[in-house]
């Protein structure tokens, strides 16, 4: 199965990138920057948020809850895209390397930015999950790192890199 998706991303790179001529990288559209950064946005965000909500009720201060949330979001991140690529047919070893590869820029940035947010938003690390502050500030977070982080995962992938990874694994 390996060697199969090996001759069929070989096949699939001969059509993409013409006769001869494999140096030379296909333009990347937004929507697929875009699906690259909601995935990553996915994983971060069910770590980010359970990080926080174990914080948050265990009424821990902000530098270990956001230790926390920064851990699961990574965890989650790369628990994500290793699923789709050892369902994909890649041994679990090989798979590491390519979520490790697909994610990690994505998910640093994705998490500077995020955290950067709440950090800012005045009693946003204060509030309580019962507070609206707490959603919203978490909701405004995301989106803003979703925004920044779109176009580091489009230059990314219009270099081969990142979930330009992953897609080779998709067919």
């Amino acid at each position: 199965m390996k060697h199969d998706a090996h001759a069929a991303h070989a096949h699939h790179e001969h059509h993409q990138h013409g006769h001869g001529h494999h140096h030379q990288s296909a333009p990347v559209g937004w929507g697929m920057a875009a699906k690259a950064t909601l995935h990553c946005l996915t994983g971060c965000a069910i770590g980010e948020v359970l990080g926080m909500v174990i914080g948050t009720a265990l009424g821990w201060g902000t530098v270990p809850t956001m230790a926390l949330a920064i851990a699961l979001a990574f965890f989650f991140g790369y628990s994500l895209t290793l699923y789709a690529v050892v369902r994909a047919g890649v041994a679990l070893g090989a798979a590491i390397g390519v979520a490790l590869a697909a994610d990690t820029l994505s998910i640093t940035v994705m998490e500077i930015v995020d955290n950067g947010v709440l950090l800012v938003v005045p009693g946003a690390m204060e509030a309580h999950l019962s507070d609206g502050l707490f959603w919203g500030a978490l909701a405004f977070a995301f989106a803003v790192a979703f925004v920044v982080t779109t176009p580091v995962n489009k230059w990314l992938i219009g270099r081969g890199k990142g979930h330009a990874v992953v897609h080779r694994y998709h067919h």
